[in-house]
Parts: C-alpha cells; sequence; structure tokens
C-alpha cells in the first residue's frame, strides 16, 4: 500500500511535539479528515457486500483536497494531494474503516477515489475530455451512498467500467453530492449506462445529470446537463 505525505507526517509532528521520523504517516491536520491508525481495530465488509478479499482489477488512489489552502479559483488544484494507494481489498478495508465518516469534516472538503494514476482534474489527459454524473444527497444516506458507490467501483461492477476515472465525495453546506468522472463524455450509450447502473446501485429514484467538463470550465455553474437519467 503506498503512501504518500510525508510532510505532513512532519506538521502533524511539530504540532505535537513529536519527532518527524518516529509520527505516523497518515496525513492528519486541521482541514484532513481524521485518520487513525492503519491496521487495527476496524471492522470488514458485512455479508452483504460482495466483493470478495484479494487483488483487484485495477489500483486506487484516494486524493484529498484541502478548502483551506482555496483563496480563488485560479488556485483550485494547489491545495489537492494524494493519500493512500490501494491494490487489495483488505487493503480498501483499512483505508475505509480508519477515516472517519463525511459528517465529521470541514465544509468545502473533497475527498477523490481515482484509478490510480489518473489526476481528479480536468487537465489530466484522461479526463480532459470527460464528463461526470453528480447525485446530491440527504446527510442520513450520504455515509452508504458513498461506501455503495466506492465498493461498486473497485469491484468493476459496471459494464463500462473502462470508462470511468473515479468518484469524487463534496461535503458542502447547501447540500452534499458524490460524483462519477468518465473519460469519454462524447461516448452517450456508455454516459447512460453507467449513469442508469448507478442508480440502481445505490437505489435512486430521483434523475441526475452529466455534464461535460468542457462546459462547467467555460460556463462554470450556468452549465447544463447534456444527458439525464
Amino acid at each position: 500500500m503506498a503512501v504518500e505525505g510525508s510532510s505532513v507526517s512532519a506538521i502533524m509532528a511539530e504540532e505535537e511535539n513529536l519527532d518527524p521520523n518516529t509520527a505516523n504517516h497518515c496525513p492528519i491536520q486541521k482541514h484532513l479528515p481524521a485518520i487513525k491508525s492503519i491496521g487495527g481495530g476496524g471492522e470488514g465488509p458485512s455479508k452483504e457486500q460482495k466483493i470478495t478479499c484479494g487483488a483487484l482489477q485495477s489500483s486506487w488512489t484516494f486524493w484529498f483536497d484541502n478548502p483551506s489552502s482555496k483563496s480563488n479559483q485560479a488556485a483550485w488544484g494547489s491545495s489537492l494531494r494524494t493519500l493512500y494507494t490501494f491494490a487489495t481489498i483488505e487493503e480498501f478495508w483499512s483505508l475505509y474503516n480508519n477515516i472517519h465518516p463525511p459528517t465529521k469534516w470541514v465544509h468545502g472538503s473533497d475527498l477523490y477515489c481515482f484509478k490510480h494514476e489518473i489526476e481528479p482534474k480536468w487537465e489530466d489527459p484522461v479526463c480532459a475530455n470527460g464528463g461526470k454524473w453528480t447525485m446530491m444527497l440527504p446527510k442520513a444516506t450520504l455515509e452508504s451512498n458513498w461506501l455503495n458507490t466506492l465498493l461498486s467501483l473497485v469491484g468493476e461492477q459496471f459494464e463500462h467500467g473502462d470508462e470511468i476515472c473515479g468518484a469524487v465525495l463534496n461535503f458542502r453546506t447547501r447540500g452534499d453530492k458524490i460524483s462519477l468522472w468518465t473519460k469519454n463524455a462524447a461516448n452517450e450509450e456508455a454516459q447512460l449506462s453507467i449513469g442508469k447502473q448507478w442508480k440502481e446501485l445505490l437505489g435512486c429514484n430521483e434523475t441526475i445529470g452529466f455534464i461535460f467538463h468542457e462546459d462547467a470550465k467555460t460556463l462554470d455553474r450556468n452549465a447544463k446537463p447534456r444527458y439525464t437519467v
């Protein structure tokens, strides 16, 4: 399991008067979701969770965006950092069970789970021509829907799984949401299939929309969905 963020460990050590060389390498700081020590105490998957133990088809990376560093829109991405890369379901559960639930995060926080070596940015070559499905969710179901989305991704449960880049959870005062990022926005058949499957997996009865990244870049919040399911 690849772990990033030794500089963050040094910050944590300084704040707690610890030796940076012996500090926990989990990135913990003021605006990050608190992450406990990996490998202890977390519960494993329930019987209802159908993914078995073993190597995953793809490696995945958790990313976190620290809202305190966003002084303006032009600086977007400067606070984005990698947390961990995992390649087995055991590593996934070790990580997931040691990240505090989204309801305890600072508003404005973003947690990403993307295929390894794909950055959750419009500028990434894999994402550049893509788009995203977005689902607004009540806090009561946010954690369960986020988990089920992650399990669907790492378990390769989508028919057009090769089209998927990853998922992002946005914790916002005006409403929390989960988005699925995909590679080729113009591939309407694949995008509609992904949107429909995602709704079925989460038991969603609301209409959701797909926005092209290109539209979002040029129109910002005025961008409208080109596909709906």
